[in-house]
C-alpha cells in the first residue's frame, strides 16, 4: 500500500522504472549479450571518399584459421537500404560513395580472428573525383556523385507567401546574414552492437539497440528478400541514441550473416561491436549547412519580408535528409509571422559521411540563422530582443510561411517568452537591456577587462511527429488479468527506451488509463513479435503518440473486462490526423500535427584573453502541454542544454575531403562535467494541446534548439562580435576578437 501510495496520478516525479538496474550494472546492453557458440563479426570499410572498386578478393581472408565465412555484395539478395528512398548499398558493389561505406563482412571463431581476417583482404580502388562542399556538388557540370540524383539535388525545397520585393521596398530596416552549422556526432555512450540467431520459430532475429524496431524489421526483411513476419527485432538497453540509431548501422549485416550460415548448415548466433573509432565513422552525422538570409522590418519592429536560402550536406544517400531539410526550411524564418517570405532548400549529396536525424531534426540550424537574423534586427532597431519576438511571434490563427496555421489551441510563443524572460529577471530600456542581477556588472562589459559577461535570448517552435505527409500512427495492446477485479495489466508497445525514461511516462499513463497503481502495471516493450507497430523513437513524439495509443486500448479492455471477458484483451492503433507534404510551387503545406514552445535565457562569461566561453546560467521555458512527469522533463532540459552547449561550443567535428580527422573523444571534445552550467532552471509551462493525450506535447527536441543562437547573442553582448559560424571554439573566438585573418565556412 506505500507504494500504491508513492505511485499516484500522472503530474508526479516517479522514479524511472528501469533506474534499478542501471546504476547497479544488471541492465544488459546488445554488447553485454552473449549466446553459446556464438561467432564474431568485424567490419572492412572503403576508407575512400569515392571509388570504384576494380578487384576484391576474399580468398586468403576465408583461408584464415578461425574464419568461417567472408559475405561480399554478391551474398545479399536485394543490395539496397533506406528510410526516404532504397538509395544505399547494404555492401558496396562496384563504387563507394564514402569512407565509411562496407565492403566485406568476415566472420570468425573468434573477434580477434575476425579483425585480423580483415587485413587480408584484397582490394584494389580506382579513385574517383570527391565532392565534399554542397555548394560545389550542386553546380552545373559537376560530376554526379549517384545515379538517383540528377546535378546532385536530393530535395529543393521552395516556400512562396506574398510579395517579397515588395516587402523589401516597404521596409525601413534590412539585415542580411551568412551562417554556417557543422556536423556533430551524436556521441552516445553504447558504440553500435548487437547479436542475431534464428529464434525457435525460425525467425532471423537481431537483438540490437535502435529506434524503430519495425522499419528496422522492414529494412532488414527488404534486403534479404524475406517478408517481414521472419524477421524479429529486439531491443535490450539502448545506450542513447538522440536520433543516431533511426538509420542502419549492424542491423542488416548481422541479419544477413546469420541467415546465410544457416543456409550452409551453420546454425550459430553472430555478434558484433563497434569501437568508438567505427561508430563515429560508420553512422550518419547532423547535417552541416549553410544559410543565407536577408529580413526586412518596418522602423517600429514589425517584420515585413524574409528571404533565406539553405544548402544542406547530404552525404552520398537520402538517409532522412528530405525530412530534415523541410524542417529546416520551416523553422529558417523562426518562430515569427511573415507577410512576405521567399525560402528556398537545397540537400546535397556529397561523398562526406551521411547526414540524418539528430535531436531537432534541422530545427537547430534553421533556428540558429532566424534568432541571428532577430537579434542583429533588435540590435539595428535599438530594441529589447524580448520585446522584438514578443511583437511578431506566431499566435492563434496566424498563417505560418506555409500558409497554414500551427494546430493544436494555444500557441504559448508569448507566453514562453514571457516566463523566460521574467524568470531570468530580464530588464530593458529603449537603448539597452541585461539581466538584473546586484553581483553582476550591468549591460555589455568591456572587452578591454579579460572576463566579459553577457546575456542572450533565443526562442523557437518545435514539430512533434512526422511530418510532410508520412504516415503516422502508433499501436498498443493490452491485456487485463484477474477474478472480480483487475490484479494486474500488461502493456505491450514497441516504443524504444533510449534513456529519455519513455517505458516509465508509458506505464504511468497506462496506470492513469486505467485506473490502476503503477505497480501493477506490467511492460513488454520493444519485440516486433509482441506489439505491432509503434514508429521511431523521434521527432519528439513518443509520448504523444504514445498516450493516444494507450488511451485506445485501455478503453477498449476495459469495456472487455466489463462484459466480462477474462483475460480482457484489446489492440488499439492511433491514427493522428493527416499532414501534407509541400506544394510543389509553394511549399504550401500543413506540415505537423503538433508543435512545442520553448525560449532560453543564458549567461556567458568570455575570456577575452584566451578566448574560452563559460556558459555560466540557463533560464530555459517549455510548453510541454501536460508535464507526465516532472522530473523526467527536467532531465529532458538539463541533458538538451548540454548536448546543445556541445554543438555550439565545444564539438569541432573536421573532416577533409571526405575523411574525418577527429575520430576519438580525445580530439572530438564532448562536455565534460566542469562545462555544465552551474545553473539550469527549468520552466514547465501546461498548455493544452487539443491532440495530446491528457493534453501533452512532446519536448525531448526543444531544448537543445535555441541554446546556440541564445549564446552567440550573449557573447556579442559580451565583446560587441557577432559569431556566424558554430562551435565557438577558443581559437576562432580569439582571432575574431583580436582581429586576426580567419576564414569562415560561410
Amino acid at each position: 500500500m506505500a507504494r500504491e501510495k508513492l505511485l499516484g496520478p500522472l503530474g508526479e516525479s516517479h522514479a524511472r522504472v528501469d533506474a534499478p538496474d542501471k546504476v547497479t550494472g544488471a541492465t544488459r546492453y546488445p554488447g553485454d549479450i552473449a549466446l553459446p557458440g556464438q561467432l564474431w563479426m568485424k567490419t572492412l570499410y572503403a576508407h575512400r571518399a569515392h571509388a570504384r572498386i576494380k578487384r576484391l578478393d576474399v580468398a586468403r581472408a576465408e583461408q584464415t584459421e578461425g574464419v568461417v565465412k567472408v559475405f561480399t555484395a554478391r551474398d545479399v539478395p536485394i543490395n539496397e537500404f533506406g528510410l526516404i528512398a532504397f538509395d544505399a548499398p547494404v555492401l558496396a558493389g562496384d563504387v563507394v560513395r564514402w569512407i565509411g561505406e562496407k565492403v566485406a563482412l568476415v566472420v570468425a571463431e573468434t573477434e580477434q580472428q575476425a579483425r585480423q581476417a580483415l587485413d587480408l583482404i584484397e582490394v584494389e580502388y580506382e579513385d574517383l573525383p570527391a565532392l565534399t562542399d554542397p555548394r560545389e556538388a550542386m553546380k552545373v557540370g559537376a560530376p554526379v556523385i549517384h545515379p538517383h540524383y540528377a546535378n546532385n539535388v536530393l530535395k529543393h525545397v521552395p516556400i512562396r507567401k506574398g510579395d517579397v520585393e515588395r516587402g523589401f521596398a516597404e521596409s525601413d530596416v534590412i539585415v542580411e546574414g551568412a551562417y554556417y552549422t557543422p556536423m556533430q556526432e551524436h556521441a552516445y555512450l553504447q558504440p553500435e552492437a548487437g547479436l542475431a540467431y534464428l529464434d525457435e520459430e525460425g525467425r532471423v532475429t537481431v537483438q540490437v539497440a535502435g529506434q524503430w524496431t519495425h522499419e528496422d524489421q522492414h529494412q532488414i526483411a527488404h534486403a534479404l528478400g524475406l517478408p517481414d513476419e521472419r524477421v524479429r527485432v529486439i531491443y535490450p538497453a539502448i545506450g542513447g541514441a538522440f536520433g543516431g540509431r533511426e538509420d542502419m548501422s549492424v542491423q542488416i549485416i548481422l541479419a544477413l550473416a546469420v541467415w546465410r550460415l544457416d543456409q550452409m548448415g551453420i546454425h550459430r548466433p553472430v555478434k558484433t561491436i563497434w569501437s568508438r573509432e567505427e561508430s563515429i565513422l560508420g553512422h550518419h552525422k547532423r547535417h552541416q549547412m549553410w544559410i543565407r538570409a536577408k529580413w526586412g522590418a518596418k522602423r517600429d519592429g514589425r517584420l515585413l519580408a524574409a528571404e533565406v536560402e539553405v544548402i544542406a550536406d547530404a552525404g552520398p544517400y537520402a538517409y532522412t535528409s528530405t525530412k530534415v531539410l523541410g524542417n529546416a526550411a520551416v523553422t529558417c524564418t523562426g518562430p515569427y509571422f511573415w507577410p512576405h517570405a521567399r525560402v528556398d532548400a537545397y540537400a546535397v549529396v556529397t561523398n562526406n559521411i551521411p547526414a540524418g536525424a539528430f535531436r531537432g531534426f534541422g530545427a537547430p540550424q534553421g533556428h540558429f540563422a532566424a534568432e541571428q537574423q532577430m537579434n542583429k534586427l533588435a540590435k539595428r532597431l535599438g530594441m529589447d530582443p524580448v520585446e522584438l519576438r514578443l511583437k511578431n511571434v506566431l499566435r492563434e490563427g496566424a498563417l505560418t510561411t506555409t500558409q497554414t496555421p500551427l494546430p493544436g489551441g494555444v500557441v504559448a510563443l508569448p507566453q514562453v517568452v514571457q516566463v523566460c524572460a521574467r524568470a531570468a529577471g530580464w530588464k530593458a530600456t529603449s537603448t539597452e537591456r541585461h539581466v538584473a542581477d546586484e553581483n553582476l556588472p550591468q549591460g555589455s562589459t568591456s572587452t578591454r577587462q579579460p572576463l566579459a559577461t553577457g546575456y542572450g535570448f533565443a526562442c523557437a517552435f518545435k514539430n512533434i511527429g512526422f511530418s510532410f505527409g508520412f504516415p503516422e500512427g502508433a499501436s498498443a495492446a493490452i491485456e487485463l488479468h484477474g477474478g472480480t477485479r483487475v490484479e494486474r495489466a500488461v502493456l505491450k508497445i514497441a516504443g524504444a527506451e533510449v534513456g529519455q525514461g519513455g517505458h516509465t511516462v508509458f506505464m504511468q499513463m497506462a496506470a492513469e488509463a486505467l485506473g490502476l497503481p503503477l505497480a501493477q502495471i506490467e511492460l513488454v516493450a520493444s519485440d516486433t513479435a509482441t506489439s505491432g507497430d509503434f514508429g521511431s523513437a523521434s521527432a519528439s513524439r513518443s509520448t504523444f503518440f504514445a498516450g493516444n495509443a494507450i488511451r485506445g486500448t485501455a478503453a477498449a479492455a476495459l469495456q472487455k473486462w466489463r462484459d466480462e471477458e477474462r483475460p480482457a484483451i484489446a489492440i488499439y492503433r492511433y491514427q493522428p490526423p493527416a499532414t501534407e507534404n509541400f506544394d510543389a510551387a509553394t511549399g504550401r503545406a500543413r506540415p505537423n500535427i503538433a508543435y512545442g514552445y520553448v525560449a532560453q535565457v543564458v549567461e556567458v562569461e568570455v575570456d577575452t584573453e584566451t578566448g574560452q566561453i563559460r556558459l555560466k546560467r540557463v533560464w530555459c521555458a517549455d510548453d510541454v502541454g501536460k508535464a507526465i512527469n516532472p522530473q523526467l522533463i527536467e532531465g529532458q532540459i538539463e541533458g538538451g542544454v548540454v548536448q546543445a552547449l556541445g554543438y555550439a561550443i565545444t564539438e569541432n567535428f573536421v573532416t577533409r575531403d571526405g575523411h574525418v580527422l577527429t575520430p576519438y573523444f580525445s580530439n572530438y571534445l564532448i562536455p565534460g562535467v566542469l562545462d555544465v552550467p552551474e545553473r539550469i532552471e527549468s520552466l514547465i509551462l501546461e498548455f493544452p494541446d487539443s491532440e495530446g493525450p491528457w493534453g501533452a506535447r512532446g519536448m525531448a527536441e526543444m531544448p537543445f534548439i535555441p541554446l546556440a543562437p541564445a549564446i552567440t547573442a550573449a557573447v556579442h553582448d559580451a565583446t560587441g562580435v557577432w559569431f556566424d559560424e558554430l562551435p565557438l571554439t577558443p581559437w576562432k573566438v580569439w582571432e575574431r576578437l583580436h582581429e586576426r585573418s580567419y576564414t569562415p565556412h560561410s
